[in-house]
């Protein structure tokens, strides 16, 4: 690790970038250090490079008047380009994406993914002549790493091999700054209450209140919870007057969710919604239960009632310790009995 120069505590108003591409739970829980950096830095110029599909979950925090959050929000697109590399669209899309990456020169670039594409984001930007460009040093169980992006930082940055993801950023972010490392005493913030109040209703077909959405669905098919678990627990949660709510995403997800829905009386499986429709879905929930997933991540960091299970990963990476309106059951190795999720979900009804 060698020592940047810059220090932001001489200045009020650094130039400040975050990279955190994807995906849609990891840039969630990097929420958290918009507002670490403004409690400490209100003048700060903060911008954020995301990939393009999830900038609806930044847009909550996007500077506006009377809030100061976000002032750039910087879509990368490179999911799609690498479907379509060889094509002069791709190649004027890129040069827009650096054109526009590069129209500030900033004092510090947080990279908190450990990946080489993100590092490379980093060499693209435009820095001072003393910026801190920090990035992790070493990988944490269970999390994608490469080592080669240390190669683009001045700053490596130290964490435990158990790492929640939230600590993980704000590790980083510390680093950067040359501040005292935050713990969980500082409550990890992520939308505006504001915001959150205020998340509009939307109208879904066959969905009534009180209803319980349930996010089986998972990328790694070992961190599912068993068909017959969700439905002892949707009979259950049934009986009780609550409509269960399957989603999905593809194809073979509704297939699930349909198989579900099926053996539950009163369960429905909804048509599929959007990143920017999830927030109004999972607003109107009673309860939101699911795995390890970034949909369940985006009810807990909501701070809407949710069960997060935890089956093949390991708790103590994503687990919403931040809200009592948040329970966490299971671990890797360990999946939850149905009993478990039943008594969580009905204290949080309680």
């Amino acid at each position: 690790m060698s020592n940047a120069s810059f220090n932001p505590s001489t200045s009020a108003s650094p130039k400040i970038l975050l990279v955190k591409l994807s995906s849609l739970g990891d840039v969630l829980h990097n929420l958290s250090i918009v507002w670490d950096l403004r409690a400490r830095l209100p003048e700060a110029q903060i911008d954020w490079v995301v990939e393009e599909a999830y900038v609806h979950l930044l847009e909550p925090l996007r500077s506006r008047e009377g809030f100061r959050g976000i002032d750039r929000i910087i879509p990368f697109g490179l999911r799609r380009w690498k479907k379509n590399l060889l094509t002069l669209a791709t190649w004027k899309q890129f040069s827009s994406f650096r054109k526009e990456l590069q129209a500030i020169t900033y004092d510090v670039l947080i990279e908190t993914q450990g990946l080489l594409k993100s590092a490379m984001v980093c060499s693209l930007a435009k820095k001072s002549s003393n910026a801190v460009i920090a990035g992790l040093a070493n990988a944490t169980e269970f999390s994608g790493y490469e080592p080669l992006a240390r190669s683009f930082y001045n700053q490596s940055v130290q964490v435990p091999m158990q790492c929640h993801a939230v600590d993980r950023s704000r590790w980083v972010m510390c680093s950067a700054l040359d501040w005292p490392l935050l713990d969980r005493s500082d409550a990890p913030k992520f939308y505006p209450e504001a915001f959150v109040q205020s998340i509009p209703k939307i109208s879904v077909q066959g969905l009534r209140a009180p209803y319980i959405l349930c996010f089986h669905s998972t990328a790694r098919e070992a961190k599912r919870w068993s068909n017959e678990h969700w439905i002892a627990l949707g009979k259950d949660l049934s009986a009780r007057g609550y409509q269960m709510v399957f989603p999905w995403g593809n194809a073979a997800e509704k297939s699930v969710s349909q198989l579900l829905a099926s053996q539950i009386p009163d369960a429905i499986v909804p048509p599929a919604f959007s990143i920017e429709e999830a927030f109004s879905v999972i607003a109107g929930a009673a309860l939101t239960v699911g795995v390890d997933t970034g949909l369940t991540h985006l009810a807990a960091v909501l701070n809407k009632p949710t069960v997060e299970m935890y089956c093949d990963s390991p708790r103590w990476k994503t687990e919403g310790y931040w809200s009592d309106k948040i329970a966490n059951v299971g671990d890797i190795n360990a999946p939850p009995s149905v009993q478990e999720v039943l008594d969580a979900s009905l204290k949080l009804l309680s």
